[in-house]
């Protein structure tokens, strides 16, 4: 027997049978309908002027939700998307409505790959596979600034990937426009396809609001492809046939080291010319290689320097192009401060000969990622570094493998494999450390809970005659940790909590901050939503406590935090809380890390204070963000400040200052200390294809002054002329220790 809603329908009267057949059909246009696309039977001619016969009679996607500030209430600004297809392209148009055209759209720059919130932009997000946990997303601001980008985890972008498709942006007093072109070949997708799950989002950030073609929660980024819809194509999509690109490089690079002034050191000049490549091939639609010989990464940007104030390595996040690429099968194993392999560990070596850390060339790469059927994926990495006996170098391999199974919906567990293995002759050549692991990442349909819980456990040979493998698990070789996340709309609840054990030392293949240690983190937040306040869009109060022990069960740390959060509905955002922390010290410490008397091992410090931060509106010409904490320091007291002031003269770029600010104060016998780091930057965009960045990073601390400089010309899709200068000075006499220049050209050729 049919039944509505827990009615039989045969028990109505007749009348309501009319009534229920509306209202379905009604349902159904409203929620959830999927997008029928139909291929273009001329060509389309990527001019933003949406022309084509083929647009005119494409179904069209509108009637956009908000995602934020309100995700109950459509879009302020209407928003029309149209899909169309031929042999070679994907072709999206949207037409974005503007009622305020007086009121400047944002622009960070005309600089490609900009950050998403900083800019007004129309955003495409593919999902070619329909596992609602990888895809692809395109991006266009009403500049035809582009930005590209793989989604991984469900909802995370990483803007790093590089592809070519095309765009154009026309706009008109009322509205603008554009047409995104995207090649077949650049993106994967099974043999025969007949949709894609998609969704289409416009960040109105003048008007602060993000929309969405299909409705995203406001407790969820509105990338989450648990929220796309179908988008069916009435013919099979062709077969993107061979994939291949090869982009070759040029370069030529001048260093002059100067030695430091006064003791007798003879500097050195030196000239060295680069030849290399990259190359991309498809394998298969869904499976490419990608391969680099002879890499060079010295147009890659410098690092931003910060002031250490901390007991452990400091984790610099990698930067080059090669290995930033698929990140989520490499990279993101672990928590973030306990990753079992960190790719940037490749090309650090020790030259015996003088003691200092160095980076050693990387010979060649090679990584193959994607889909092997609906639910598998795999990924491979091999590098090789060079071996350098003058400096008593060994060179090392590194290979990391992964195989990850989609179970459950959008969950997925993955097996790992690491291994470092010396090549060569020299004494340490034969030292390896391997490491294995298992990591189950969860993700529910509805986004609402989340999480991760992994093993890994490593294997060690020191080299040297010495082929021991050290795996008794007594020694505590392993690691293992749980993260479980709740988000709905007014609450978010975390739970993390992990395991380090004394011998697991992956320092050379991964990053651990400390070893042999429990950890435990509870996290809340709170955030109320009021939709008619004309000042607040939110606010609410959060809190997280972290308990660190050792082994034996001595507690080492103690972090609790409390805070009240509020953001404006003009984007200006802020908060202030109080902090309480307990630290026991294992071994001596000086809180200023400049050599000065040490805090005696076996002594623990109570502490208290409060800390807060403010970000200005985005939206307007000048804009800063502060954050600071004032309070107790181990022994002592400590006032911190971080701002960054920044003014922007679009479209064509910004100028910004960057500060640091630690004022340690410790009583006599221990060394006090200020500490400041300023950084001046200039972002300028001459064009869309022409960039110029100057950074200077004054850094008292580390008694350095960096000046990085970087002129880019994109002058071909993908292909680009880099001229970098960087120079290292000593302090107060900025005389100079070191300084380098790099011309780089490289080239994108499809085969």
């Amino acid at each position: 027997m049919p039944y509505f809603y827990g009615v039989k329908i045969d028990s109505m009267p007749l009348r309501l049978h009319f009534i229920v057949l509306i209202y379905s059909i009604c349902a159904l246009t409203a929620h959830g309908q999927t997008l029928h696309v139909t291929p273009t039977d001329s060509t389309i001619r990527v001019d933003g002027l949406l022309t084509e016969g083929a647009w005119q009679r494409a179904r069209v996607a509108n009637q956009f939700i908000q995602n934020y500030p309100n995700d109950t209430a459509a879009a302020y600004n209407n928003t029309d998307v149209r899909v169309t297809f031929d042999a070679d392209h994907l072709y999206v148009a949207v037409v974005c409505f503007d009622k305020d055209p007086a009121r400047r759209a944002i622009a960070s720059s005309l600089k490609r790959d900009f950050e998403w919130d900083q800019n007004d932009n129309f955003t495409v997000y593919l999902d070619p596979f329909g596992d609602r946990i990888n895809g692809f997303t395109f991006n266009v601001t009403p500049y035809g600034v582009e930005r590209e980008g793989q989604l991984y985890n469900g909802e995370r972008v990483a803007s790093e990937w590089d592809n070519k498709w095309r765009s154009a942006v026309k706009k008109f007093p009322d509205r603008w426009q554009a047409e995104l072109a995207i090649p077949f070949k650049s993106i994967r997708y099974r043999k025969g396809s007949t949709w894609f799950l998609m969704n289409f989002a416009r960040h109105d950030l003048k008007n602060n609001q993000r929309t969405a073609w299909r409705r995203v929660p406001v407790a969820y980024r509105i990338s989450a492809l648990s929220f796309a819809d179908t988008v069916r194509f009435n013919r099979p999509l062709p077969n993107p046939g061979p994939n291949i690109s090869l982009i070759p490089y040029v370069s030529s690079r001048y260093s002059d080291d100067l030695g430091e002034p006064g003791n007798g050191t003879q500097g050195q000049r030196t000239y060295k010319a680069g030849i290399g490549f990259d190359a991309k091939i498809g394998i298969t639609p869904s499976l490419n290689l990608d391969l680099t010989v002879n890499p060079d990464f010295s147009n890659v940007e410098a690092d931003q320097q910060v002031t250490n104030l901390s007991r452990f390595e400091i984790f610099y996040p990698e930067r080059r192009q090669f290995f930033i690429e698929n990140q989520d099968l490499f990279a993101n194993y672990g928590f973030e401060s306990n990753r079992p392999f960190f790719s940037r560990r490749i090309g650090i070596s020790l030259d015996t000969t003088t003691g200092v850390i160095v980076q050693n060339p990387l010979l060649y790469g090679a990584r193959l990622s994607g889909k092997l059927g609906k639910y598998w994926r795999v990924g491979l990495l091999n590098t090789q570094t060079a071996t350098q006996p003058s400096r008593g170098i060994a060179g090392q391999n590194y290979t990391m493998g992964v195989i990850q199974r989609q179970v459950f919906g959008r969950s997925t567990i993955s097996g790992i494999f690491v291994n470092r293995q010396g090549i060569g002759a020299l004494p340490d050549s034969l030292a390896f450390t391997r490491l294995g692991g298992l990591e189950y990442n969860l993700q529910t349909a509805d986004n609402r809970w989340s999480g991760k819980v992994f093993y890994n456990r490593v294997f060690r040979s020191e080299g040297s005659g010495d082929q021991r493998i050290s795996s008794d698990n007594r020694n505590g070789n392993d690691t293992h940790g749980l993260n479980l996340n709740y988000t709905s709309r007014n609450l978010t609840l975390s739970w993390t909590h992990e395991y380090v054990g004394r011998n697991y030392k992956v320092g050379d293949i991964g990053y651990v901050q400390r070893r042999g240690y429990w950890k435990w983190r509870p996290e809340a937040q709170l955030t109320f939503y009021v939709p008619g306040n004309k000042q607040i869009i939110s606010h609410g109060p959060s809190s997280d406590i972290t308990f660190i022990q050792t082994l034996d069960g001595r507690l080492t740390d103690r972090e609790f935090n409390v805070g009240y959060n509020v953001q404006a509905r003009n984007t200006t955002e802020g908060g202030l809380g109080y902090y309480n922390h307990y630290t026991y010290l294992f071994s001596g410490f000086d809180p200023t890390n400049s050599d000065g008397l040490e805090l005696a091992s076996g002594t623990g410090y109570n502490i208290h204070g409060i800390f807060g931060f403010l970000n200005t509106d985005k939206r307007k010409l000048l804009t800063a963000t502060l954050e600071g904490w004032s309070g107790g320091y181990f022994n002592g007291k400590n006032t911190s400040l971080t701002a960054q002031i920044q003014y922007r003269f679009q479209p064509y770029g910004s100028v910004s200052v960057y500060g640091e600010y630690n004022n340690i104060r410790l009583p006599s016998p221990y060394r006090s200390a200020q500490y400041l780091l300023v950084g001046p930057r200039l972002d300028l965009t001459f064009s869309r294809k022409l960039f110029w960045t100057t950074t200077v990073q004054v850094n008292n601390q580390t008694a350095n002054t960096l000046l990085n400089t970087r002129l880019q010309w994109r002058y071909a899709p993908v292909s680009d002329l880099f001229v970098v200068y960087q120079e290292n000075y000593f302090p107060g006499s900025l005389t100079s220790k070191n300084r380098a220049l790099v011309v780089k050209l490289s080239y994108w050729f499809n085969v």
